[in-house]
């Protein structure tokens, strides 16, 4: 019964299977609503097989169409993935055009599917300083998926953590300057408020393929009092095992949010 409530049939969960004895001992009422995800090791993946980086790129983003079929069928509110961070630029030029291939390949693709199934599709970060043809894809998008109630799909395209809090600190400046905002009165809320989705709830849960322990540059103010799950799997490699252990494990844990005795914010 439960694996029907979570939307999974026989032949994606199949009886007696490991995901199977995962999803009875998920607790729907426990879920994060809103899920992040590092997705590392992409590349590794690719070298451990003697392929070319780009091609663990593109195992990858089947990695990512399942993870958020995955979350659909949960019923998790939010999924924010980090996909090409500010830094990224500063990789081989022909890893950064085929990436941006991939991104509009992807978002053509699968814009059908998003819409049918109610899933919204929203970028992250200074996306409009990608290429103009990805800005385009992007665009569209946002238009098509508008109506999707379902799952709020959030992608990290040029985004990094420390830019997105200046992003909100110039926001700030210029209410000041304005005289619509009074210094004296700038507090967490201000900036919380100025920051590029205030409306979406801080993430529940990180989860980091490939074993890395750090948060590189992601949601840095989002993150305060997010719980943190690394894997060592590899991004190319996460299926829904590894999504069902990282939620089993998060269900296990007491929240504290700083306070004593598990106190919300």
């Amino acid at each position: 019964m439960l694996i029907q409530s979570f939307e999974f049939d026989a032949e994606q969960v199949p009886p007696g299977s490991a995901e199977a004895e995962l999803l009875g001992r998920l607790d729907a009422a426990k879920l994060p609503r809103h899920l992040a995800v590092i997705m590392d090791g992409n590349g590794r993946w690719a070298a451990q097989r003697g392929l070319p980086r780009v091609e663990g790129h593109r195992r990858g983003a089947r990695s990512v169409r399942e993870m958020l079929e995955n979350c659909a069928r949960l019923g998790i509110d939010v999924l924010t993935i980090y996909a090409f961070s500010t830094e990224n630029w500063k990789r081989p030029k022909i890893e950064v055009d085929a990436l941006m291939r991939m991104l509009s390949e992807s978002l053509r693709k699968e814009l059908a599917k998003l819409v049918e199934h109610g899933i919204a599709f929203r970028p992250v970060g200074r996306w409009r300083e990608l290429p103009p043809a990805t800005v385009a894809d992007i665009e569209e998008a946002i238009a098509e998926t508008a109506a999707g109630e379902r799952l709020l799909f959030q992608v990290a395209l040029n985004y990094g953590g420390r830019v997105e809090i200046a992003d909100a600190c110039r926001r700030i400046a210029v209410d000041c300057i304005a005289g619509a905002l009074d210094p004296e009165q700038i507090g967490v809320e201000t900036v919380a408020e100025r920051l590029y989705c205030p409306e979406v709830p801080d993430p529940d849960l990180l989860i980091r393929t490939s074993g890395e322990y750090r948060i590189s540059n992601f949601l840095l103010w989002e993150l305060a009092y997010t719980e943190i799950f690394v894997t060592e799997v590899h991004w190319p490699d996460f299926r829904l095992l590894h999504l069902l252990e990282a939620l089993i494990d998060f269900q296990g844990r007491e929240r504290r949010y700083g306070g004593l005795n598990g106190e919300e914010k």
